[in-house]
């Protein structure tokens, strides 16, 4: 069982975290009621108990494979699989000595444009401009089954 406080991984049947000390329990997702930690079914209402809600005494709550992080409420958090690319303009630092500074934004410019279609193409997000480069979500706001390879056809297409 995962703490919903400290997110360490205590063995099954433990009342208390091993890391934190907080109190582990189940909520019974039909009634609410606390459960101990290594039960299987509700001691209320007999409702299985398998992917129920951990709480500690801080009243944190989330899902057992799902650890909530930085303060926010289940509700509003949520784990995905993200495919991050991050691309570059390749030999941008000696383009922009070599270059009018004006043209060197025009072509840095034209290079964030072309990306910008690709990426678009394969539903990705850009995330981050960073000079000559880009940081790129795939996965993000929309998920895929094949963010992965949208992430390498984005980047063969911007090649």
């Amino acid at each position: 069982m995962q703490c919903p406080k400290c997110a360490y991984q205590n063995d099954p049947g433990n009342k208390f975290c091993g890391n934190c000390g907080s109190k582990l329990a189940l909520l019974c997702p039909k009634c609410s009621s606390e459960n101990p930690s290594d039960h299987k079914f509700c001691g209320e209402c007999g409702t299985a108990l398998h992917g129920a809600a951990t709480t500690s005494v801080s009243g944190v709550k989330e899902k057992e494979d799902r650890p909530v992080r930085g303060g926010a409420s289940g509700a509003d958090s949520e784990v995905r699989h993200l495919t991050i690319m991050f691309c570059d303009l390749v030999g941008s630092t000696a383009l922009s000595s070599s270059l009018d500074a004006e043209e060197f934004r025009l072509l840095v410019r034209d290079y964030q444009t072309t990306s910008e279609n690709v990426i678009s193409r394969f539903d990705g997000h850009i995330a981050q401009y960073l000079g000559a480069g880009l940081l790129v979500y795939f996965g993000y706001p929309v998920a895929h089954e094949d963010d992965a390879m949208r992430a390498v056809h984005s980047g063969l297409g911007i090649f």
